[in-house]
């Protein structure tokens, strides 16, 4: 099976094998390949209301590069899932129509809720037997942020999306090099209005562990761990601090972009929006009470992927 995974900051691919039944419900997903390309499809989409041209064309290359590796693996279903952008865009017709003509199957453009529901369902599955339930689960894309809480065993209790990702929040506040106090603060004033209404909907601040999921928060782990090179067997269920993720963001945002492009672990298309990234982990921390954060490498693609087990 391949589930793409397709976001307001990047397009990712997993081509995986289910695991064999007879070894239980944790067991993982036989992962065949996983790809990443950042194709920043979101670019302006809180300005403008509409996908760039050039966006679309980014992601139409990277999604014609997956379709050969998709037909090269033998995959036999295939799911894509489009996310915060192109719920947002006038013109995602004009994307969907390029993804049906490049991948032969037209994208879903999932809600919200589903969107939250499917990186629950990723996330949960396989974490360590001392993470303790219910579990808050947020997954901080480019255009917004998830959050779920819910258990292993009783699955989602409830959801909500809210527009704070790091593409949006940078765009929206963070315009100088590096952003200024006043650019900082608004953007955190903005982040924690947004975080508190979902606080509201989902019971967060009663949860024992908070998940983190995306390139944010493991880009934030990495650099808390002080990896020399970005490994996801070394992030994938670290625990860090919440005094540890502030440090990490008071370090990022007081950074240039060319000084964040420095760290060994930073993915280029990533460190101009990594601060905004930083800041919403951080206020979520903040608001909800958590004093530590377990990153996790699966995410919504795996929550597509078991979808298609179903």
């Amino acid at each position: 099976m391949a589930a793409i995974d397709c976001g307001t900051n990047s397009i990712r691919l997993l081509v995986a094998d289910l695991p064999d039944p007879a070894a239980g419900p944790a067991e993982p997903l036989v992962d065949l390949r996983r790809r990443m390309e950042i194709v920043r499809l979101g670019q302006g989409v809180d300005a403008t209301g509409r996908l760039a041209p050039e966006a679309i064309e980014r992601t139409r290359i990277a999604l014609a590069d997956y379709a050969d590796d998709i037909g090269k693996l033998g995959a036999e279903r295939v799911r894509m899932c489009a996310t915060s952008a192109t719920r947002d865009a006038e013109n995602a017709a004009d994307f969907r129509a390029m993804v049906e003509q490049t991948l032969g199957v037209p994208p879903e453009v999932v809600s919200g809720d589903e969107e939250a529901r499917l990186s629950f369902t990723g996330a949960v599955r396989g974490l360590p037997a001392d993470a303790r339930s219910p579990y808050l689960v947020v997954d901080i894309g480019g255009g917004s942020t998830e959050f779920v809480v819910g258990s292993r065993d009783a699955g989602v209790q409830a959801a909500i999306s809210m527009d704070i990702g790091c593409v949006r929040m940078t765009e929206r506040h963070l315009h100088g090099d590096p952003p200024g106090l006043d650019e900082i603060a608004a953007a955190q004033a903005d982040i924690a209005a947004a975080v508190d209404r979902a606080l509201t909907v989902v019971p967060g601040r009663e949860a024992a562990t908070l998940v983190g999921l995306a390139g944010s928060v493991t880009t934030v782990v990495a650099i808390a761990q002080g990896l020399t090179e970005y490994d996801p067997t070394r992030i994938h269920h670290a625990r860090v601090s919440y005094d540890r993720v502030a440090e990490v963001t008071a370090q990022l945002l007081a950074m240039t972009r060319e000084q964040r492009l420095a760290i060994p672990v930073m993915h280029p298309g990533r460190a101009d929006v990594i601060g905004a990234g930083a800041l919403v982990l951080r206020v979520i921390m903040e608001r909800a009470g958590m004093d530590a954060v377990v990153a996790s490498e699966h995410d919504i693609l795996d929550g597509i992927a078991w979808s298609l087990a179903r």
